[in-house]
């Protein structure tokens, strides 16, 4: 009874700006934490930046002082605005929701279905 859905991802330049997003629906109680991860062909998936229920958020060196990661409770939904894409952040993006559903069989971690990134010129 729980999606998440993302979206945002695409084709961009060096330098350039994506927002990805990430709304997660259905029988939802609360959310506690939500987070974004990226995972290239070959490679494990790797935590990008996290944000707590309370705001505090956690960034990987790699990304911190370009990538900022958002959300909107009233909407269930995170987010990542990228800036300074580097070619090195090309890959598959994919978010987590750590969520209690309004069903207690429905609380846990969820994914969603990836959104692609590729920062080429």
């Amino acid at each position: 009874q729980v999606q998440v859905v993302e979206s945002g991802g695409g084709l961009v330049q060096p330098g350039g700006s994506l927002r990805l997003s990430c709304a997660a629906s259905g029988s939802i109680f609360s959310i506690n934490d939500m987070a974004w991860y990226r995972q290239a062909p070959g490679k494990q998936r790797e935590l990008v930046a996290s944000i707590s229920s309370g705001g505090r958020k956690q960034y990987a060196d790699s990304v911190k002082g370009r990538f900022t990661i958002s959300r909107d409770n009233a909407k269930n939904t995170v987010y990542l605005q990228m800036n300074s894409l580097k070619p090195e952040d090309t890959d598959v993006y994919y978010c987590l929701v750590e969520l209690r559903g309004e069903k207690a069989i429905a609380t846990g971690d969820y994914w969603g279905q990836g959104t692609q990134v590729t920062v080429s010129s």
